[in-house]
């Protein structure tokens, strides 16, 4: 692996890890075995590092969705993207929590297009769900809104609970589960 790309990957690592003000240029050298000033040769700043894991994390979550199969149910599909998320999630957990929990320290122009790129994962989550209600795959009275919340909330979470040894189809079926038949007997 060239050093660049060690170098992502370790930031991503120590990002998630210790946070993104918790993690040196110094702690990155390190990781890497190189000197301290040998990563302003790959890099301006600690804060270019953040932007690219950020951003590639909006990717790996539009490819999720971008993979679905088109001539799926409505219903399918929304089960079907709990299970690419939370997949996005398992196969890439370092990134995953940076792009939840540290894409707040992300400078302009990176933080704007972070944010466009989230509200338009979360547009295209809410159109799984208004598709599934127009299709009459779920309850007509369905508040949408609260909905994509709730989807979203439980696959951004999961960073927080999920191992490289967790079952994605088992757990995903199971959200969906409690997700599709609600809590009531």
């Amino acid at each position: 692996m060239r050093t660049r790309d060690r170098l992502s990957a370790e930031a991503a690592r120590l990002f998630a890890e210790r946070g993104y003000h918790g993690t040196s240029i110094g702690d990155l050298a390190t990781a890497l075995g190189i000197q301290k000033a040998s990563i302003y040769s790959y890099i301006k700043g600690k804060h270019d590092l953040l932007a690219e894991i950020a951003l590639a994390g909006a990717t790996a979550f539009h490819e999720a969705l971008d993979a679905l199969p088109a001539d799926a149910a409505p219903g399918e599909r929304l089960q079907l993207a709990l299970r690419a998320h939370l997949g996005v999630v398992d196969r890439q957990l370092d990134v995953a929590t940076v792009w939840l929990q540290e894409w707040s320290y992300l400078e302009d122009p990176a933080r704007a297009t972070f944010l466009a790129e989230r509200h338009r994962y979360e547009r295209r989550v809410r159109k799984l769900f208004d598709d599934g209600v127009r299709a009459g795959a779920l309850r007509d009275d369905l508040d949408v809104r609260r909905a994509t919340l709730v989807f979203l909330s439980v696959g951004n979470w999961a960073y927080t609970w999920m191992t490289h040894r967790t079952d994605v189809a088992k757990e995903s079926a199971a959200l969906w589960s409690v997700l599709a038949g609600g809590l009531a007997p």
